[in-house]
């Protein structure tokens, strides 16, 4: 077994390094639909998909507010690329949650390893002897093109019913395959995030050995980092809200640079010197600086609570995803009102604020910036009863 190379560099330090390839790479990022060979490399090579695997196995377990600011540098570069290695990273915590010499030979032993996945339990797993036969086609699988690993997510079968969980519910497990034994169908054909490379895939009675599979939620942690107790769906929108907040970070900059030079039609003077353009700007680096203040607030207080305890508690929770929705949504306003201010110029293909445009509008599709997340957290503080399932 080959020892894993150790990191030289924090995540942060990583990911502030490849920003200027990974912009010079954005129109071939968007144009192939996927990250470019020797980008992934580059960033498989600094470890920035390893960064949250358990640092007992050879991975980077970075703390969490440092996570998070990572994928808000590589946001600001490329918000396809920030994305990316938010989902493979992200996932990799299920890492802590398999047997440590499985986890190792999936995430560590083979270099350049990353595991993609899919969200719904779509899938079926026939329980045979020794592990289980899996079968269905899913969505949403992002950066599959580039994945050593695909995670099937499936309901598990057993004498032909559901089988179930102690508490009564079906069982769901993702089952982690070679890459080679999925079939990968090119389907996405979006007009943003085009470079995450979310496409669908395809397993037939496949089989996955038990010890290559692992309960979507409840598995038992062997790590006792911090980390892992911060629950996965909320590592999830942290990473998001993180990339949203570096597109319009970005797009801001971008902004600045355009009202120094254009000069609108019909109206005297740059477009930094209209009024409502002063107006929009002001708006805009509140709207950038107070959604990022928030998230990082959150990120950090269930970071300090998870060193701590055992479990994090709802309340931390129920921030975190309040502040998640609500950099995701923020950030979206943002580049609208930055788009209409930049007239014409911005509508075509090519210019980067047309790009953060779709960028943004796929991003507030995803189910991590739902707006019924806000209806959730006003329940909890209204007194009533939610589904903690979405915490």
């Amino acid at each position: 077994m080959n020892a894993p190379t150790p990191l030289h560099t924090s995540p942060l330090e990583a990911a502030r390094g490849l920003a200027p390839m990974i912009r010079a790479s954005a129109d071939a990022i968007d144009a192939a639909r996927e990250l470019p060979r020797e980008l992934f490399e580059r960033l498989a090579d600094a470890g920035l998909f390893h960064m949250a695997v358990p640092r007992a196995i050879g991975g980077g377990e970075a703390d969490f507010p440092t996570y998070v600011q990572a994928i808000e540098e590589l946001g600001k570069a490329d918000a396809s690329t920030g994305w990316a290695v938010n989902q493979g990273a992200t996932f990799a915590t299920m890492s802590a949650r398999m047997a440590p010499e499985v986890a190792r030979a999936i995430w560590v032993d083979t270099p350049r390893s990353v595991a993609s996945n899919s969200p719904g339990p779509t899938a079926r797993a026939v329980a045979v002897p020794g592990g289980y036969r899996v079968t269905g086609r899913q969505g949403f699988s992002t950066g599959c093109r580039h994945a050593s690993w695909i995670a099937a997510h499936a309901q598990v079968i057993e004498n032909g019913k559901v089988r179930q969980l102690p508490n009564g519910k079906p069982e769901a497990r993702y089952l982690l395959l070679p890459v080679g034994e999925a079939t990968l169908h090119d389907t996405w054909h979006t007009r943003g995030m085009r470079g995450t490379g979310t496409h669908h895939f395809e397993v037939n009675d496949v089989f996955v050995p038990e010890e290559r599979s692992v309960l979507s939620r409840g598995a038992p942690i062997w790590s006792d980092g911090a980390r892992y107790r911060i629950p996965f769906t909320l590592s999830f929108a942290a990473g998001d809200a993180a990339v949203a907040l570096g597109l319009s970070r970005s797009c801001l900059e971008a902004f600045f640079e355009l009202a120094g030079a254009k000069t609108p039609r019909d109206v005297p003077g740059l477009l930094r010197e209209q009024p409502l353009t002063q107006f929009t700007v002001g708006q805009a680096e509140a709207a950038v600086r107070s959604g990022r203040a928030f998230l990082m607030e959150a990120v950090g207080a269930i970071w300090d609570e998870a060193r701590a305890n055992e479990t994090v508690s709802l309340e931390r929770r129920v921030t975190l995803r309040l502040a998640a929705t609500h950099a995701i949504r923020l950030a979206a306003q943002l580049v609208e009102n930055i788009y209409s201010a930049c007239g014409a110029t911005a509508a075509f293909d090519g210019h980067l604020i047309q790009r953060h445009f779709q960028d943004i509008h796929v991003i507030t599709q995803h189910v991590q910036g739902r707006l019924a997340h806000y209806e959730l957290v006003g329940q909890h503080w209204l007194g009533l009863q939610i589904d903690e399932t979405r915490l």
